[in-house]
C-alpha cells in the first residue's frame, strides 16, 4: 500500500487548477442512466471514486469512456438493459455514493438492487434511511434483505415530500427519480449545495423540468424521456478549499485557476479572520499566508455553511495560530479521528463530544501519521507540508478517491513531497 512522505517547511507558491467537482460528477454520472443515448460530461477528475462508479455502470449496461480531451462519454442505450440493475457488493462497498445509482434505476428500470454503500466511514454511520423514504413516498417498495437495497416500482408517481433533515445525496436520489415520474413532486427542506445545483442543471439541460434550483424548495414536473446532452460540471469547491489552507499553512503565495469564490464564501470569510489575504477576480482566487495566525471558532453546516469536507485541513491550519480555537462538528459528530493523528505530531487537542478544543502549537513535528478518512488525509497531508522534519502518510489510497495527482500538484507548487511503495 503506498505512502506519501513529505518534507516540511516548503512555501508553496505559483498556480493550480482546480479539477471538476467529485460530488457534482458521481450523481451526474448515476443520472446517465435515465438518458436516452449518450452523455458527455467535461471537467469529471480521474480519482478512484468516478472509475468505480464507471464500473458500476458497466455493469448495469453502459458503455464509459475517457475522452483524450479530459472529457468522460456515458452511453446508455434504450431496450438493450432492462435486465440490468444489481450493483456487485464489491463495487458498492468502495464508495457511498454507489447509492446514487438507486432513484435513477427505480425511474428508468423500475427495478433496483443495491447493496448498503461504503466509503469513509470512520467518523460513524451516515444512514440512508432518508432516501428510503423518499422513494417510498414517490410509490417504490423497498426491503433491506442481506445488507440489500431491493426496490420495485411499476410507476413512480410525483408526491410532496419534505425530509427531517438536510440530505446531499438523498435530494439528488429523489431528484433524478422524479424527473420521470407521473405528476409534480415538491421537496421540502432541500439540500442547496452547489453540487445538488448542478445535478439539477444537468438533469434540466437533458429535458427534465426542475425549478427552485438552489433554493430548500424543489419543484420537479415530471417528464416521459431525458436526451443526448453535454455538460460541464463546475469546479470543486473542497480541492479548490484544501489548496487554498495548503498555501496559507506554509506562508505560501498560490493562485487557484478555475476556482469559484461564490461557492466557498464560509472557507474564504473564516481563512480571512484567521488572517490570511485572499484576492479573488473571476474565477481566480489568490492566497496569501503569513507567520501569524489568529485563533477562530468554527462551526460546520450546511451550505452555504463551513463545509464538515473542510473540517479537518482547518484543523490542521489551526494548530499553527497562536492561541485557542474551536471547532464544532455538526454534521458528523465523530468525525475527529484526524485529531488523534495531529496530535502524534505535537498539536494540542481536546476532545469533548462534537467539539474541539485546539491549543496552536509553535511547530508540528513530522511524524508517521495514518489516514482515516478522505478530508482527514488531506488535513494530514497539509500538516506534513507546514511541519519540522519528515511526515509518512499511510494509507493514501483514501486520498486517491478525491484528489487527482495530489501529490504531483502539489510539488509543482513548491512541495517537498512524494508517493512510495
Amino acid at each position: 500500500m503506498d505512502s506519501i512522505v513529505i518534507e516540511g517547511g516548503h512555501r508553496l507558491e505559483g498556480r493550480v487548477r482546480i479539477n471538476g467537482a467529485k460530488n457534482s460528477a458521481l450523481p451526474i454520472m448515476a443520472a446517465c442512466i435515465l438518458l436516452s443515448g449518450r452523455a458527455r460530461i467535461k471537467g469529471v477528475p480521474n480519482i478512484t471514486d468516478i472509475q468505480t462508479l464507471s464500473k458500476i455502470l458497466e455493469n448495469l449496461g453502459g458503455e464509459i469512456k475517457r475522452c483524450e480531451d479530459g472529457e468522460l462519454e456515458i452511453i446508455f442505450r434504450d431496450g438493450e438493459n432492462e435486465g440490468k440493475f444489481t450493483v456487485p457488493y464489491e463495487l458498492a462497498s468502495e464508495m457511498r455514493a454507489s447509492i446514487c445509482v438507486l432513484g435513477p434505476l427505480l425511474a428508468k428500470r423500475h427495478r433496483a438492487k443495491v447493496p448498503k454503500p461504503g466509503g469513509c466511514n470512520s467518523f460513524g454511520p451516515r444512514a440512508v434511511d432518508l432516501h428510503i423514504e423518499a422513494l417510498k413516498a414517490l410509490g417504490a417498495q423497498i426491503e433491506l434483505s442481506w445488507g440489500i437495497w431491493d426496490a420495485s416500482a411499476d410507476r413512480l408517481k410525483g408526491v410532496k415530500f419534505t425530509f427531517a433533515k438536510k440530505t446531499v445525496l438523498g435530494t439528488c436520489n429523489i431528484m433524478t427519480a422524479a424527473v420521470l415520474a407521473e405528476g409534480t413532486t415538491v421537496i421540502e427542506y432541500a439540500a442547496c449545495e452547489p453540487e445538488v445545483q448542478d445535478l439539477a442543471h444537468f438533469l434540466n439541460k437533458a429535458g427534465a423540468k426542475i425549478t427552485g434550483i438552489g433554493e430548500s424548495k424543489l419543484i420537479i414536473e415530471g417528464v416521459r424521456k431525458l436526451h443526448e446532452v453535454d455538460y460541464e460540471i463546475i469546479p470543486d469547491r473542497i480541492e479548490a478549499g484544501t489548496f487554498m489552507v495548503a498555501s496559507a499553512i506554509t506562508q505560501g503565495d498560490v493562485i487557484l485557476e478555475n476556482a469559484r469564490a461564490e461557492h466557498l464564501g464560509a472557507v474564504i470569510d473564516k481563512l480571512r479572520e484567521i488572517g490570511v489575504e485572499i484576492i479573488t477576480d473571476g474565477t481566480t482566487i489568490r492566497v496569501k499566508g503569513n507567520s501569524t495566525y489568529r485563533p477562530v471558532d468554527l462551526t460546520t453546516l450546511p451550505y452555504p455553511g463551513m463545509p464538515t469536507d473542510m473540517q479537518a485541513q482547518f484543523m490542521a491550519l489551526l494548530c499553527t495560530a497562536k492561541g485557542k480555537s474551536i471547532i464544532t462538528e455538526k454534521i458528523f459528530s465523530d468525525r475527529f479521528k484526524h485529531a488523534e493523528e495531529l496530535a502524534v505530531m505535537g498539536a494540542i487537542i481536546h476532545r469533548e463530544g462534537p467539539i474541539a478544543a485546539i491549543t496552536g502549537v509553535p511547530f508540528l513535528s513530522g511524524a508517521n501519521v495514518k489516514v482515516t478518512d478522505l478530508r482527514a488525509g488531506a488535513g494530514l497531508v497539509l500538516a506534513g507540508l507546514a511541519a519540522k522534519g519528515s511526515t509518512h502518510v499511510h494509507d493514501i489510497y483514501h486520498l486517491d478517491r478525491g484528489y487527482e495527482k495530489f501529490e504531483e500538484r502539489l510539488s509543482k507548487i513548491g512541495a517537498v513531497i512524494k508517493r512510495v511503495p
